[in-house]
C-alpha cells in the first residue's frame, strides 16, 4: 500500500486549470523534447521547462488515449508546445514501455515521483504534532522491566493511564521532540526545548537532569502550546492489565523505550497521497520557518522545514512558499557625510530570498515543508512569502 501510495503522491500535479496559463512563464532556454531517465522527479522536469516549476499543473496536457497519463517512467517523451499562443507541456510514452493490455500502468514500480520519498517518509510515517487538548493526560511509560533506563525489542515496558486496555491490543510510543509556543503574534511562534537532532535520533528530555514526570508541573513549559512534535520510537502490545497499570510486550522500535515516553492510539494519522503544487491568494501574515532538520545554519534542497501555519490557517499539503532572510535593520554612519541623512539614522535593509519549499503534511497549528529549490539555504525564522516574490 505504501509503495502506491508514493507513485500515487502528487499525481494531481498534472490536473489542468490549477494556475492561470497566461500567468506561466516558460524558460528561454527550455528544450523543445526531454526523455525522462531513472532518478528524475516531476519538479526538476518541470523546471527544466518553467521559470517556476510549480507552475506545471496550469500547462499540462496528456494523451488521452494513454491509460492514466498522470503518471510518468522513464522512457516518456516531455514536449513543449503552443496551442493559440498558449503554452502545453505533452505526454509521449516512450519506445521502451512494452505493456499487454491486461497490465495496469498505475500499478508500475518505476513512476517517477515529485520529490524524493525518502526525504518526507519520516516526517510521514513516524512524526506526529498533537494540539494542548489531545496531548493532556496522555498515558506513559512509568517503568521498564527490572527498572532499566531502557527497553528494546521483545522486552516488556509498564504504561500507566491506558483507559479499557484490552489484551492484544496494539500502541505507539512516541517521544516529545519540540514544542511549539505561542506569544500571541504567529510570527513570534517559536519552539521550546529543542531537540537534538531531527528526526532521525530522538532528543532526551533533560530537565536539569531530573526524571520527567508527565503528570506533574513542567520545569521549563512552555505558556502557550500550540503544538507537541512527537516522534513514534516503538510499537507495543498490551499483554497484561493489572489496574492502571498496563503490562506492554515491544514488538517493533526504532530506538529506546525509556520511562516518559507517551502511549499513542496505533491508528495510522494517514497523509494526503494525491496533490499538486499550487500557490495561496493570500499568505497567512506572520507566516514563518519555525526549524530546520537538524541544522541551525540552514538547509538545502530536499530538507525538512516546519513552519508555524497549519490547516487552521487554510495551508494545504502542496502549498508552495519563498523563504525570505528577513532583512536586518542597520545604523547609517555614512550618509550624513552626503548632507542628505541623519547621522545614525536606522535602516531596514531588504529581505533577502533564500528558496522555494513546499507543504507536503499540515496539523492544526504546525505545517511540514520541503525545500525545492534556492540558491541561499533556508534558515529558521525566515519569512514565508507568495511563491511569485523571488527578489
Amino acid at each position: 500500500m505504501i509503495r502506491r501510495l508514493i507513485y500515487l503522491t502528487f499525481a494531481a500535479l498534472f490536473l489542468t486549470g490549477v494556475v492561470v496559463a497566461q500567468d506561466v512563464s516558460v524558460r528561454s532556454d527550455h528544450p523543445d523534447e526531454y526523455v525522462v531517465v531513472k532518478g528524475d522527479t516531476l519538479w526538476d522536469i518541470s523546471g527544466r521547462f518553467l521559470d517556476k516549476p510549480w507552475q506545471w499543473p496550469a500547462i499540462w496536457q496528456a494523451n488521452p488515449q494513454i491509460e492514466n497519463p498522470h503518471l510518468i517512467y522513464p522512457g516518456d517523451v516531455i514536449s513543449l508546445v503552443y496551442v493559440d499562443g498558449v503554452p502545453q507541456l505533452r505526454l509521449r510514452r516512450g519506445d521502451t514501455v512494452k505493456l499487454s493490455p491486461s497490465i495496469r500502468v498505475s500499478d508500475r514500480s518505476d513512476a517517477i515521483a515529485a520529490v524524493p520519498f525518502d526525504s518526507i517518509a519520516p516526517f510521514i510515517r513516524n512524526l506526529r504534532v498533537l494540539p494542548p487538548e489531545e496531548f493532556e493526560g496522555l498515558p506513559y511509560i512509568v517503568a521498564n522491566e527490572d527498572q532499566r533506563l531502557t527497553s528494546t525489542y521483545t522486552d516488556v515496558t509498564y504504561a500507566r493511564g491506558i483507559e479499557n486496555a484490552q489484551i492484544g491490543e496494539e500502541y505507539v510510543v512516541a517521544r516529545v521532540l519540540s514544542i511549539y509556543d505561542s506569544f500571541g503574534d504567529p510570527a513570534e511562534t517559536r519552539r521550546v526545548l529543542p531537540r537534538k537532532s531531527w528526526p532521525q535520533v530522538p532528543a532526551v528530555w533533560d530537565h536539569d537532569k531530573t526524571p520527567f514526570n508527565p503528570v506533574g508541573p513542567w520545569d521549563r513549559g512552555p505558556k502557550n502550546p500550540i503544538g507537541y512534535e512527537m516522534l513514534e520510537v516503538s510499537r507495543v502490545r498490551v499483554a497484561k492489565v493489572e489496574g492502571e497499570i498496563s503490562v506492554l510486550d515491544i514488538i517493533r522500535d526504532r530506538t529506546e523505550v525509556r520511562p516518559g515516553d507517551f502511549i499513542l492510539p496505533a491508528n495510522d494519522q494517514g497523509y494526503e497521497s494525491v496533490f499538486y503544487p499550487h500557490a495561496m491568494d493570500s499568505v497567512p501574515e506572520g507566516l514563518r520557518v519555525l526549524a530546520t532538520s537538524g541544522q541551525k545554519a540552514g538547509v538545502g534542497l530536499y530538507q525538512i522545514v516546519s513552519i508555524n501555519g497549519g490547516a487552521r490557517d487554510g495551508i494545504q499539503p502542496g502549498h508552495v512558499f519563498s523563504a525570505f532572510d528577513e532583512g536586518k535593520v542597520v545604523t547609517d554612519e555614512t550618509g550624513f557625510r552626503h548632507g542628505s541623512f541623519a547621522k545614525d539614522a536606522q535602516v531596514q535593509l531588504p529581505d533577502v530570498y533564500d528558496g522555494l519549499v513546499m507543504v507536503f503534511r499540515t496539523f492544526d497549528d504546525i505545517s511540514y515543508a520541503l525545500v525545492m529549490s534556492g540558491s541561499r539555504v533556508v534558515e529558521e525564522f525566515d519569512i514565508l512569502k507568495h511563491p511569485d516574490e523571488r527578489m
